[in-house]
């Protein structure tokens, strides 16, 4: 599969989410904007992908981070982010949601495992909707501190 592939829409997904789950393949998800691509999305990206065996990536769409960030981002547009995330290896699935956080993606997808930053806690707002089907949340601990805010925050400031 060429990774141009790999970008889907939510319906196609749904399809092929139950074909995996019927052939015994955990799916796992995890969310993000994804903006600006530094070490820590690689590396908790690699970690959800060691939960099962599809690792699919909800995108939020431009106008969600807007809403969530600011003006000014993001920085990439939604094309451009699934492009370069459905490049990596480790991602089977990328696809873009217009929410501001995944809930509704959960209750339709039923992945088995959704991966969160673990500064969310066990009582995030998808555990109630990973509990209602019999999902797992995983908490993963941030592996680096870089983050795209302050990454763009240092090119502004030229530091």
């Amino acid at each position: 599969m060429n990774f141009q592939e790999k970008i889907v829409d939510i319906n196609y997904l749904i399809k092929v989410v139950k074909e995996e789950q019927e052939n015994s393949r955990k799916v796992v998800s995890i969310n993000g904007c994804f903006d600006l691509l530094h070490p820590g999305h690689l590396l908790v990206l690699q970690e959800a992908k060691k939960q099962g065996d599809v690792l699919v990536v909800g995108l939020n769409s431009d106008e969600s981070i807007k809403r969530l960030k600011g003006e000014g981002r993001p920085i990439n547009d939604g094309f451009s982010r699934c492009m370069i995330l459905s490049a990596l290896m480790m991602v089977d699935f990328v696809f873009i949601f217009k929410e501001d956080d995944p809930c509704e993606y959960l209750r339709i997808l039923k992945p088995d495992i959704h991966v969160n930053d673990a500064s969310y806690g066990e009582d995030c707002i998808e555990s109630e909707i990973l509990k209602e089907y019999g999902g797992k949340l995983h908490l993963v601990e941030k592996f680096d501190t870089t983050s795209t805010t302050e990454t763009i925050n240092k090119i502004i400031n030229k530091n």
